[in-house]
């Protein structure tokens, strides 16, 4: 099991893209030199006065030193992808969200909306299929597509090895959609240049209650889906109070990728980045 966030280490992950038919496959949940740690506990059975606290805390202490490490090792590659999206003047998205939020159907109305105006690519992390890198294709960006298995999240050294096959071109915009899921992609800083949390009017308006550390490391809150708040029980300013508590420095754009209401702010958005 991955220390972190239990997602289990011997997951298949392939880098696909749509129409390739060569794949490349790694074994397991890469955490570098970390990936077949595991917890070491003593049996010490024959003392039963002794043995369950000893175990306990040992497994305590391992499985605290292996959560830091894997950590540690990420932050250290997420710097050089950091370090390689500023030299190609790069701007890379982690787009994060609850799955079902509008992630995919955003980036197809964003990329349609500045195609021929800025290079844009796109990094796809789900668990299983092709389907959404399919659709970025269809929209006319540059995919590649992780099949995380059992994972949860992407990390930084799976974005490492997606980017090189994309072949950025210098300037571009790199749109990461992280694997949907808003608890572990948290922890994992992938050297994005920003963070986005998206979430839909449906979802409810308690998420930055119920999930604060994704919203503390987002830069931007995009609120998608306004076109059903009429029908559901959503409460835009609450939300925003809520979020604001936990990260004063938030964003919010509120927009419909399906009516399109809203859109041109999250264009203008990302332009402002570019400058």
């Amino acid at each position: 099991m991955c220390g972190t966030c239990g997602c289990g280490e011997d997951d298949h992950i392939t880098y696909r893209k749509p129409g390739d038919h060569s794949i490349l496959h790694t074994h397991s949940h890469d955490h570098g030199d970390l990936t077949h740690a595991h917890p070491h506990v003593h049996d010490h059975s024959h003392d039963h006065s002794h043995a369950h606290s000893h175990d306990h805390d040992h497994e305590h202490t391992h499985t605290v030193n292996l959560e830091r490490n894997i950590l540690s090792k990420n932050e250290l590659l997420a710097e050089r992808n950091r370090g390689y999206f500023e030299g190609m003047n790069i701007v890379a998205l982690n787009l994060v969200s609850s799955p079902g939020s509008g992630k995919t159907s955003l980036l197809e109305k964003t990329i349609t909306k500045i195609k021929g105006k800025l290079e844009t690519a796109v990094i796809e992390g789900d668990q299983q299929t092709l389907n959404d890198a399919n659709r970025i294709e269809k929209a006319g960006a540059p995919v590649i597509q992780i099949n995380t298995g059992n994972g949860c999240h992407l990390d930084a050294l799976m974005v490492n090895k997606a980017m090189k096959q994309l072949e950025l071109k210098q300037g571009s915009i790199l749109f990461i959609e992280n694997v949907g899921n808003l608890v572990c992609p948290s922890l994992f800083d992938l050297g994005e240049t920003k963070r986005v949390v998206i979430i839909s009017v449906t979802e409810g308006d308690d998420k930055p209650a119920k999930y604060p550390t994704m919203f503390e490391t987002a830069d931007l809150c995009v609120i998608n889906k306004t076109d059903l708040a009429p029908y559901v029980d959503f409460d835009e300013e609450r939300l925003k109070a809520t979020a604001l508590q936990v990260n004063p420095r938030l964003e919010f754009i509120s927009l419909s990728a399906k009516t399109e209401e809203g859109l041109e702010n999250w264009i203008n958005w990302l332009a402002a980045l570019k400058k």
